[in-house]
């Protein structure tokens, strides 16, 4: 007598990506800017920014400022979650599911989901990091900066190097740095600059580091925008920080610089601030005096 199959052994599978825990922090410029793209023109059949800004809970007058922006999409998706604390990318993905912009998840839902597998790898790099406690055995006073991050960090923890400014850039603009550093550190500037690539020790998780010297070792920061930059997490992530610690730019802590001329259009996080233009032949005998002027104010 033949016997019934029996069930196949359940093969174990990769948890699933939970979008609704991933904070819109997540997305890359890349991707918002992709979403602009099919936003921004008004249509009269396919729902368009205007929707999507009634869908999150914006008022008629908020509607009318941003009609008046460039790129109103993106900085909707940026204010949206300080109107909406705990704003997610999977509640964006709802709403625009909501309103029928199937052809924008098609499009994008790859990008998305690949931006938030690099945020949350992140995070759990920060969170694997090891926890230093004091050895409870040493004549040395143990303190936290004991593994210093920079080049002439007292390895003992009596003094840290503090910089006038952190310089945000991707590899591919690092001929316009070493440029920079010329201009402001050789000269009668004689400024301080952090150069990841010059002033980091190897050896530790890259964001903690970047928090770290952003936040408490340098006076400022200096963002050095170019196609190239657009494309890297390390600058978006850096450049986000720096914002974070001061909204609006009411402590003058980032100031963008453009150096060359770009394909893409400037990124709409920044547009609100003044930046040093390189490639304005009408300014540029000035530009270096302006950027170092900027990074000695108080």
């Amino acid at each position: 007598m033949a016997t019934a199959p029996s069930d196949p052994v359940p093969s174990s599978s990769p948890v699933p990506l939970d979008l609704h825990a991933v904070p819109m922090v997540a997305l890359n410029y890349g991707v918002r800017r992709r979403l602009g793209l099919y936003l921004n023109p008004r249509a009269a059949v396919a729902a368009d920014w205007t929707a999507l800004a009634e869908a999150l809970g914006c008022s008629f007058l908020e509607i009318r400022r941003l009609e008046r922006l460039p790129d109103p999409t993106a900085t909707l998706l940026e204010e949206w979650p300080g109107r909406c604390p705990g704003a997610t990318v999977g509640q964006l993905l709802d709403v625009l599911r909501r309103l029928g912009r199937d052809d924008v998840l098609t499009d994008l839902g790859g990008s998305v989901e690949e931006d938030c597998k690099k945020y949350l790898h992140r995070k759990q790099e920060e969170a694997n990091q090891p926890l230093q406690v004091p050895a409870v055995d040493s004549s040395v006073p143990k303190t936290s900066e004991l593994m210093g991050i920079t080049i002439r960090d007292d390895p003992y923890g009596s003094g840290t190097e503090i910089f006038d400014a952190f310089i945000c850039y991707c590899q591919k603009d690092l001929q316009f740095v070493q440029e920079m550093i010329r201009e402001l550190e050789q000269t009668e500037f004689k400024l301080k600059l952090c150069v990841f690539d010059r002033d980091v020790l190897p050896g530790a998780c890259v964001w903690s580091i970047s928090g770290e010297l952003i936040e408490r070792r340098c006076r400022r920061m200096v963002v050095v925008v170019s196609d190239d930059y657009l494309e890297s997490d390390e600058c978006d992530f850096q450049t986000k920080f720096a914002l974070s610690l001061s909204p609006g730019a009411r402590h003058k802590r980032l100031i963008p610089v453009k150096y060359k001329s770009m394909k893409n259009e400037f990124p709409s996080i920044l547009r609100f601030i003044t930046i040093c233009d390189y490639t304005n032949p009408c300014t540029k005998k000035w530009f270096w005096m302006r950027l170092a002027k900027s990074l000695m104010l108080p």
